[in-house]
């Protein structure tokens, strides 16, 4: 049996939403239902941190956590740390980075990709989920969008603009990234000792990095209704989906 470690970056600074983890999500901070979920998947799992707050937050709700305070660019960074200093003699064979920010990932979704990394060679393994070029989200820069082989799953390309592009002006369908990464453990201790590379700076996404130093990524397809916190304004959203009102 492989053993599978999930990791939990929640950073206290925010340009848009500061101390976000710690906000309150039906009356529990947002940290707290993002663990609960993740500790339903039965995969050992931290949060890892470089705040005092955050750090003493986890503690009181008696989950485990990882104080790394160095100033890294990603938060692939910060868990290759955490691994290394707190987990390097348990001798995980896979690392999942949940983003502290996804309240509404369950963790049904782990397992699945837990079991497809499993049973796969890929380095690195993640989730898109399936869309139309109708929806005005085929545009927005910001929703990052994944070429990929539908035949096996095998990740081509990652990027902000309109791909694939439908030359005919037919319509037809694309896929969404979620941001979520299942690592082998050794893929993430290569994956951070590559320098940045050149279509990560002109696209900010660091997956990138890892395909362009020939490092695989596979993807599962999901349907899961998955709403990031960026801004304050999310909350009401989450609660909505919580509450069975809206999603």
């Amino acid at each position: 049996m492989s053993k599978t470690l999930i990791l939990i970056p929640a950073r206290y600074g925010s340009s848009r939403f500061p101390g976000k983890p710690l906000a309150k999500i039906n009356n529990k901070p947002m940290i707290q239902h993002v663990v609960e979920n993740c500790q339903e998947s039965g995969f050992d799992c931290a949060v890892v941190t470089d705040n005092e707050e955050i750090e003493n937050a986890v503690k009181a709700l008696s989950f485990k956590v990882a104080r790394v305070d160095d100033d890294v660019s990603t938060g692939s960074e910060r868990i290759a740390l955490a691994l290394e200093r707190y987990f390097a003699d348990e001798d995980y064979d896979y690392v999942i980075n949940v983003q502290g920010d996804e309240p509404l990932l369950k963790a049904q979704l782990l397992k699945e990709l837990n079991q497809f990394h499993s049973n796969s060679d890929f380095d690195i393994c993640t989730a898109v989920k399936r869309r139309e070029s109708s929806e005005e989200d085929y545009k927005n820069p910001n929703i990052v969008k994944c070429l990929l082989s539908e035949a096996d799953g095998k990740c081509l390309y990652f990027s902000r603009a309109s791909v694939p592009y439908f030359r005919d002006e037919q319509l037809g369908h694309w896929h969404q990234h979620i941001g979520l990464y299942s690592y082998k453990a050794q893929a993430l201790r290569k994956f951070v000792s590559l320098k940045e590379s050149r279509l990560e700076q002109a696209e900010k996404l660091e997956q990138l990095r890892a395909l362009e130093n020939g490092m695989t990524i596979g993807s599962i397809v999901t349907q899961a209704n998955l709403i990031g916190v960026d801004t304050p304004e999310d909350i009401q959203k989450i609660e909505g989906v919580l509450s069975g009102k809206e999603g």
